[in-house]
């Protein structure tokens, strides 16, 4: 069974900094992108950053470019994020798929999420 399991959420002030991971089991993820997406209430879910399989290729979206760090182990991947803002609420998706798109239809595997709140 593949399982994507986000962890490290919390709550934070704004100009925190925060650290998720997401660990991938089941099978082996060193083949597939891996990204994250977020989805704050009453909001769509919207891409953050992706990683390409082999590190070499990275992309964010233009709100997180400059605070925001994607990266990865041969089965994991890492957010950091620092100097968040309260905009950045939301709960936060791992995602695993074929490429470091953008687009959430482009994954096929989904944790569950975990929940960052910042504090204004």
């Amino acid at each position: 069974q593949v399982q994507l399991v986000e962890s490290g959420g919390g709550l934070v002030q704004a100009g925190g900094s925060l650290r998720l991971s997401c660990a991938a089991s089941g099978r082996t993820f060193v083949n597939y992108a891996m990204g994250w997406f977020r989805q704050a209430p009453g909001k769509e879910r919207e891409f953050v950053a992706a990683i390409s399989w082999s590190a070499g290729q990275t992309s964010y979206a233009d709100s997180v470019k400059g605070r925001f760090t994607i990266s990865r182990t041969r089965n994991t991947v890492y957010l950091q994020m620092n100097n968040l803002k309260f905009e950045d609420t939301a709960v936060y998706f791992c995602t695993a798929g074929s490429l470091p798109d953008t687009a959430a239809g482009s994954y096929k595997y989904w944790g569950q999420g975990t929940q960052v709140t910042v504090s204004s």
